[in-house]
Parts: C-alpha cells; structure tokens; sequence
C-alpha cells in the first residue's frame, strides 16, 4: 500500500517524520500549514482502491496533534508545548469518530446492495415456468423474504390492469371475509400457489384484501 507523504516548502517525506521533527524543535510548527497537508490527505485518499481505515486513524490522530501544537504556539505567552497527554483525549475521540462514521457508511453500502439486488430481480409466476413432474405449491419454502411476497403481488396487479379498466369501485368487505375465504381453499387443496388465489378482472380491493389475508 502506498505511503502518504507531505509535500511543504520547508519539508517532504512522512507525515510521522515530520511530528518527529516538530518535537526535536527542527522544524518550527508555525511554518506548517495543517490546512495543506489536509488537502493532499484528501487527494491521497481518493487515490486509494479503498479506504485503510488504520491509515486514516493514524493521520487523524498526527494531523490532531500537530493542529493544537499550532495552536498552543500561536497563543500569546504560551510557556510549554503540549504533551501526548494533554492532547490524547481529542485524538481518541477522532480516531472514534472516524470508527463510527466507517460503519454507518459500511452499512449504507450494505443496504444500497442490496436495493440494487432486488431492482435487478424478477421472479416468475407459476404459469410462466415450464412443465414440472411436481407441483411448486408443494415445494417447501425456503429463504422467502416479503419483498418476494410484494414483488409476486405487484406482477398480479400488472396483469389484471390489462384486463380490466378503471372502474371506481366502493369496497367495505372485512379482512375477516378474505382470510376465511383462504382458509377454506387451503382446506381443500392443503397447497395452494399465490398466483391461483387471484383471477382476471378481479377488483383491487378484492386483491388487496386477498392478499392481506
């Protein structure tokens, strides 16, 4: 993996080379622009492949301490440069920060994915698969999500618009009716494939509580 290096007037070579100096008094802090070497960090980083999380808590951390050395230097009647310890707990709470931030945005990756995923997906109804020895609706079910259920339910709405047209139809019947009307079918046939639950023409209402149930 390459290694970031600083390119200043007064100095070139590793950020860690340079921390070392300031402490040995060799290279004067107030000479250093934080705001320089953060830039060419940033253009280091969109070189990468990918993120060094390690990398980055190590430049946090150095980039943190050199900023309040600044600082402590350019306060008027400052008498001594701050230690590692009077500066630890900022550059903790960077190298934190930094942790949290690379799993939220580990997770939004994740999550993007798997949108992506399930956009690319379309699943067949029954009637569009070829012949079978067996029935579907007596295959066990296996890793079935609800976005299945939903994408299944969306193609049913797809076709039956084709069949039918927009009639603005009132419909108070209860879930109850629908559940009892499934109920029964599974009673009779024991399985049952989703597509058979709906049929041409019937009204949204009518599939939004068919599927409900």
């Amino acid at each position: 993996m390459m290694e970031f290096s600083v390119q200043l007037d007064i100095f070139r070579g590793p950020l860690d080379l340079l921390l070392y100096l300031v402490r040995k008094h060799e290279v004067a802090v107030t000479e250093i622009s934080v705001a320089v070497i953060a830039e060419q960090f940033l253009r280091f980083l969109e070189g990468l492949d990918s993120l060094d999380v390690d990398v980055a808590a190590d430049y946090l951390a150095m980039a943190s301490w050199l900023a309040e050395l600044k600082s402590y230097e350019l306060l008027p009647h400052a008498e001594e440069l701050p230690d590692d310890e009077v500066l630890s707990e900022p550059r903790q709470e960077l190298v934190r920060r930094l942790l949290e931030y690379k799993r939220y945005r580990d997770l939004a990756c994740v999550l993007e994915e798997r949108a992506k995923e399930w956009q690319k997906q379309y699943r067949r109804l029954s009637d569009d698969l070829g012949s079978r020895d067996r029935d579907p609706a007596d295959e066990p079910l296996e890793d079935v999500h609800v976005w299945d259920l939903v994408n299944a339910f969306v193609r049913v709405l797809q076709e039956n618009e084709l069949q039918t047209g927009t009639t603005l139809v009132y419909d108070d019947t209860p879930l109850q009716v629908f559940i009892e009307q499934v109920y029964r079918q599974l009673l009779e046939r024991q399985h049952i494939a989703m597509s058979e639950l709906f049929y041409p023409g019937m009204h949204k209402s009518t599939l939004i509580g068919v599927f409900m149930a």
